[in-house]
């Protein structure tokens, strides 16, 4: 399974990317706030910075709610670099978006995907990624990873070539969880990826380890 980092954090790609743990970056409009990119020109330039920073495919999510803005926003975000993903909304407009740019060769990313037939629908019109979100459908008390396990069945038996893209991760159990169940992709903050590496095991094993090393050699 590929990590994707969720995030416009430059500092926190490049840790990741350091580490050697991370596929690719996701974004959206919250994340860019976040780190107080504003304006178009500073927008596109932040998304090809993070294509210089990772190795794999960035999402970069259009603004446009409409056919024809998504499709202006798509061809220009895609144009910035060859590793820049369009992420399309899951409605009407944005699906007939993704069946357009998918048909010029631009790879998309349907996000705000709650349902199976969200996917499906996604899927059929060419979409590259679909994004189911985990922890909001968790927040109202459905399970989110049930519907990871719903999509990822759906996809391989219909032979669709669509990725599911796991999103809304918000612990290392969502990630164990992704895992069991076959997503292609799980992108989250850096903070659940490191949690992974902790095990109270891990830290009384190696401070034994280097305990008995001191009392050997001071």
């Amino acid at each position: 399974m590929k990590f994707f980092l969720d995030t416009a954090n430059l500092d926190q790609i490049r840790e990741a990317q350091d580490l050697g743990i991370i596929d690719g970056v996701t974004t959206n409009p919250s994340l860019m706030a976040k780190e107080g990119i504003k304006g178009q020109a500073n927008i596109l330039k932040h998304y090809v910075d993070i294509c210089n920073i990772v190795d794999g495919d960035v999402s970069a999510e259009v603004i446009a709610t409409d056919y024809e803005g998504m499709i202006k926003e798509g061809e220009i975000l895609a144009a910035l670099h060859p590793q820049i993903v369009v992420k399309v909304p899951v409605i009407k407009d944005g699906i007939k978006a993704i069946k357009y740019l998918s048909s010029k060769g631009i790879r998309t990313n349907c996000t705000l995907i709650f349902t199976v037939g969200q996917a499906l629908l996604a899927s059929k019109a060419g979409a590259t990624y679909v994004s189911p979100f985990v922890g909001r459908l968790d927040d109202i008390s459905q399970d989110g990873m049930e519907l990871i396990g719903q999509i990822v069945d759906m996809l391989n038996y219909y032979e669709m070539g669509t990725q599911v893209l796991a999103a809304s991760i918000r612990s290392p159990l969502h990630i164990i969880k992704c895992i069991e169940l076959g997503a292609d992709v799980a992108t989250c903050p850096l903070e659940p990826i490191l949690a992974l590496l902790k095990h109270p095991l891990t830290d009384s094993g190696l401070k034994k380890f280097l305990d008995d090393y001191h009392k050997l050699n001071g």
